[in-house]
């Protein structure tokens, strides 16, 4: 599995020279779950095409890319996942004596699948850098000042509804690793999370986060507003007898 230049598409060669995209042939994982930059990931890898990839990318110190399974297909080895993903770089290996591994992975580059291969007991797919852009202008800042607060109050609610202890740390100053940061916090279906992670710059992933944000602050508001409300309809041994 090597790096490889492909030429963008153009009738003058000295366009293509000057728009060469750098692929590379890549094992994928497909997951049911969204991986985004920066996230960790811990992975119990136990089928023998996954042990082999996985044993294949420690040996070359290389990383695999998760991909989301398409839920409309069914999964087998010539189903096509969604053809955006992050690389996941593993950090930490235990093996065990059956073969059996597991593994701590960390979120890294965003690629885009440009084509799908299955010579391989597992998926690859030839793949090139899907780089997040506009990360650093006015509306990217302008908008992750609006975020921040949001994010705070929506962490705060969360941990109020579930009854669990939830704390944030220090949120980022990069409009980039925020928008990152909402995307996995957010408490959303796959559906969600892959068009978050698809969107081509950081105004657009920012813009959405802050209409999710507030879709998902008004219903965690209504639930724990409700809460008490239904413990009291609730009596009798089994709680589930409702007085009249």
């Amino acid at each position: 599995m090597h790096k490889k230049k492909r030429a963008a598409a153009g009738s003058d060669a000295h366009h293509q020279r000057n728009h060469e995209v750098e692929t590379m042939e890549l094992p994928l994982f497909p997951l049911n779950l969204v991986l985004f930059p920066g996230m960790v990931l811990p992975l119990h890898i136990f089928e023998p095409r996954y042990r082999e990839m996985v044993n294949w990318c420690i040996a070359e110190k290389h990383p695999f890319g998760v991909v989301l399974i398409d839920e409309d297909a069914p999964l087998s080895m010539t189903a096509s996942p969604h053809l955006i993903g992050t690389a996941a770089r593993i950090e930490r290996l235990e093996q065990m004596e059956d073969g059996r591994l597991n593994i701590t992975t960390v979120g890294a580059a965003r690629f885009r699948v440009k084509e799908l291969h299955y010579d391989h007991s597992y998926l690859t797919g030839t793949v090139e850098l899907f780089p997040v852009i506009n990360g650093d202008t006015k509306t990217a800042n302008e908008l992750a000042h609006k975020l921040r607060p949001r994010l705070v109050e929506y962490v705060e609610l969360l941990a109020k509804a579930s009854n669990m202890r939830l704390q944030l740390d220090r949120l980022p100053e990069e409009p980039l690793t925020l928008a990152f940061l909402v995307g996995i916090a957010l408490q959303i279906d796959n559906k969600h999370k892959q068009a978050l992670l698809a969107l081509p710059g950081v105004p657009e992933m920012l813009a959405r986060e802050l209409h999710l944000l507030s879709r998902e602050l008004l219903l965690l508001t209504y639930m724990i507003d409700t809460q008490a409300e239904m413990e009291a309809m609730t009596s009798g041994p089994t709680g589930y007898i409702f007085p009249n």
